[in-house]
């Protein structure tokens, strides 16, 4: 199952926010140039380029100052995981 990159998803969520950069290591909310709606925009634009992983808004849950872009392509890499074994 094809599966981005965390280094894919930062390029893609400073497309769709317009940030400069985006350190995969940094919190999502101490990005400045990065707020929900980006969050949110990037989310549906994921959805449509990988309609193989049920990603949704739960991979934002209990985000808080810990929760970076790494963390969330974790979050990604378990969902794929999940429906790897179902299937």
């Amino acid at each position: 199952m094809e599966l981005p990159t965390v280094e894919e998803l930062a390029t893609q969520l400073q497309d769709v926010s317009g940030a400069e950069s985006i350190d995969v290591d940094a919190a999502l909310q101490k990005i400045s140039d990065v707020d929900s709606l980006d969050l949110m925009e990037w989310l549906y634009s994921f959805q449509s380029n990988y309609p193989h992983i049920p990603a949704d808004e739960s991979l934002f849950s209990d985000m808080d100052d810990t929760t970076t872009l790494r963390v969330v392509h974790g979050r990604i890499q378990a969902l794929v995981s999940q429906t790897s074994a179902q299937n």
